[in-house]
């Protein structure tokens, strides 16, 4: 999206394991979303510009002892709205839904989710536990990104994309 000259907030909204802030390899000392959630930090000082041109982010912080609380507070509430009036786009990354409720709360305050699932990695039972969760939070399901999708010849998506993308 920051690539196609929008403006994109990415807020780390994993305050349990975050894994952005282990993928970009932060090294010096931020403040984050846990710091802005407990009133410690103001929204510009939460705010990371990235390398890509439009594309800015909130790492999650240390982990507080109370992520759901947080999440679910007023602040939370106030940090969106005011994103939604600078940004074009805002992507939450939450934790995997059916482990903690965190993901439903958060996505109460969004215009919609969408899943990532790894393939061959969850059973249908389960992704349709996690659909009607939901459903129940009345959140809108944009659709499915499924990722770790072997690419061997035998697959089906060995076949297509591997003649398309190359390996």
């Amino acid at each position: 999206f920051a690539q196609a000259v929008k403006k994109v907030l990415l807020i780390d909204a994993d305050m349990r394991k975050s894994v952005l802030m282990g993928r970009y390899r932060i090294k010096k000392a931020l403040n984050g979303l846990s710091h802005y959630l407990s009133g410690m930090a103001e929204i510009e000082e939460v705010l990371c510009e990235s390398n890509v041109e439009g594309m800015y982010m909130i790492i999650s912080g240390p982990v507080p002892p109370n992520p759901s609380e947080l999440l679910s507070s007023e602040a939370f509430k106030k940090l969106i709205s005011e994103a939604r009036e600078k940004f074009d786009y805002i992507l939450i990354d939450t934790p995997p839904l059916g482990s903690v409720i965190d993901s439903a709360v958060i996505a109460q305050v969004c215009d919609g989710v969408c899943l990532v699932m790894s393939a061959r990695q969850i059973s249908y039972k389960i992704a349709q536990n996690i659909k009607e969760q939901l459903v129940k939070a009345d959140c809108r399901i944009l659709g499915v990104i499924l990722n770790k999708v072997k690419l061997g010849n035998n697959s089906y998506y060995g076949k297509y994309y591997g003649k398309y993308y190359g390996k």
